[in-house]
């Protein structure tokens, strides 16, 4: 195994390591199950379960399967007269109930009722709040037990108003409707394993907004962002058919293997995930989308623009609910094992993701200051969850006055050996600072030769000045754009500046493999 892992690229160390604990770790397992047995039984969708949050403000669906042309009726105890349906040739059958919007402090728990002839099934312990959807590989995936500070954090997850929902691993050549996952009460125990950013993020809405949270994490660690995308998806655009899913459909995985059992592989392919752990919640009512991965495409450019637009818009699209917000976080700075600050192929693919957020009613955070060069998984969740948190009270609950966006380049003038950045108005509300007090770091300055210099960096006032002595005309500014400066410059609301370059000079060819 030793002379294995010292012949591949780093990442594909930690994909090996990340998904070899989801097959082996007590704490994990692969749902691989049948879309619907082979006898017909009365049962609703996976999704839909006992203590629950159930999305306000919406029509909330109520589906599952039952003998064709029988007669089902769902009572929901917020109504006074129940819906009343037949299932379908196919044994399907879905309703729609109406759901309100509820008042802040308001956590009555419910139950619907849901009957077939003499059958009855009760989803009961209901509460009627906001639904947040998260996905992504193994930074959305990191757990609780592996945070900085895991065992207090962990102690103050007694929230039962939060209700989480872990979804297994689970993978399908076919589009399937079940999965393995129960919604569940959170408290110390059942955070343990559940994502950080999804449980950080879910009990900061819930302290600010004062209502019912439910938080689901469906993802895998080690997977490529096409593993997200539907197959007919990938289909209908030529560069994401061209680019993922005719080499797949070639290659041996595809015409030779089995796709349902599991190889090392399989994190690494289209669709595959996407069958199994996205399509069984289209029908299921939510509030938004919270995405963090990015690592193991990280050698693509447009392609992953593309791609990841498109996952924006199909998810948007088979949701069925609008332009439901998507907020997602770029990329920690890692050094990939080559500690050589002048390597930037990682800041050319953060550039890439920061194009996303161009994509309508989507937003990123960055995490410049809390990463770790040295490890692809840093510890510090929390401050991610809680910028994620600030965009959802912003631009979601119109909570206008919570800052979200960390000081974001607008112009610079040059004069002679000197340089001044300004930012956007509202993303130095409160000025500039340093997180350890300081001069900032990372700025870097190039002439016509476009050879890139440290410059020394001062704030002043909303701005930041620049001088460096090895180029005396400047025309050319970066920002933290190598791949792993950790960064001390912020705003008065501690967000990190995001990173830059003004220049659209090519880049080197030493873009790292995976």
């Amino acid at each position: 195994m030793s002379i294995y892992l010292t012949q591949v690229h780093p990442i594909r160390i930690y994909r090996f390591l990340f998904l070899w604990l989801i097959l082996f770790s007590p704490f994990a397992s692969i749902a691989h199950v049948a879309s619907v047995d082979s006898v017909v039984r009365f049962s609703l969708a996976s999704p839909l379960q006992s203590n629950m949050v159930i999305q306000q403000n919406k029509p909330f669906k109520i589906w599952g399967h039952i003998k064709a042309g029988e007669t089902v009726i769902i009572k929901a105890d917020w109504q006074e007269n129940g819906v009343t349906v037949k299932s379908d040739a196919s044994n399907k059958f879905l309703a729609l109930i109406n759901v309100p919007a509820i008042k802040r402090g308001d956590y009555t728990k419910h139950n619907i009722k849901i009957t077939a002839g003499k059958e009855e099934i009760v989803l009961a312990n209901l509460l009627i709040g906001d639904v947040w959807f998260c996905s992504g590989q193994s930074n959305m995936q990191f757990a609780m037990r592996e945070v900085e500070g895991a065992q207090t954090a962990m102690k103050a997850a007694d929230k039962p108003n939060i209700r989480v929902l872990g979804v297994k691993f689970s993978w399908h050549d076919k589009p399937s409707e079940t999965f393995e996952g129960k919604w569940q009460e959170c408290s110390p125990e059942s955070v343990r394993e559940f994502s950080a950013i999804g449980y950080f993020y879910a009990a900061e809405l819930q302290n600010k907004l004062d209502i019912p949270i439910g938080v689901i994490y469906s993802g895998v660690g080690g997977s490529v962002a096409q593993a997200y995308v539907a197959e007919d998806v990938l289909a209908a655009d030529s560069l994401l058919k061209e680019t993922y899913l005719t080499p797949f459909h070639k290659g041996d995985a595809y015409t030779k293997s089995d796709l349902n059992k599991f190889t090392f592989g399989t994190t690494s392919y289209p669709y595959l995930i996407y069958n199994g752990m996205i399509y069984p919640f289209q029908n299921l009512s939510i509030k938004g989308f919270l995405w963090y991965q990015g690592e193991s495409n990280r050698s693509e450019r447009e392609s992953y623009v593309r791609l990841t637009s498109t996952l924006i818009t199909s998810w948007r699209e088979r949701f069925a609910q609008g332009d439901l917000p998507f907020y997602y976080v770029q990329v920690a700075p890692y050094a990939y094992q080559k500690m050589d600050s002048t390597l930037n192929d990682y800041a050319f693919f953060r550039e890439k993701q920061e194009q996303l957020s161009r994509v309508s009613n989507t937003a990123m955070v960055v995490t410049m200051d809390v990463g770790d060069p040295n490890d692809i998984h840093p510890k510090n969740k929390q401050p991610i969850a809680l910028r994620l948190a600030r965009v959802a009270l912003n631009l979601t609950y119109n909570q206008l006055n919570v800052i979200y966006k960390g000081p974001h380049f607008n112009y610079a003038v040059y004069n002679k050996n000197k340089v001044v950045i300004h930012f956007e108005p509202g993303t130095v509300t409160g000025g500039l600072k340093t997180n350890d007090g300081l001069a900032p770091k990372y700025f870097f300055v190039a002439a016509d030769d476009q050879k890139f210099h440290e410059a020394n960096a001062q704030i002043v006032g909303n701005t930041i000045v620049l001088t460096c002595k090895n180029v005396k005309r400047p025309v050319a500014i970066r920002y933290a754009f190598t791949n792993y400066p950790v960064t001390n410059l912020e705003n008065a609301e501690c967000l990190p500046a995001v990173p830059f370059r003004t220049d659209s000079w090519q880049e080197p060819d030493n873009r790292a493999t995976q």
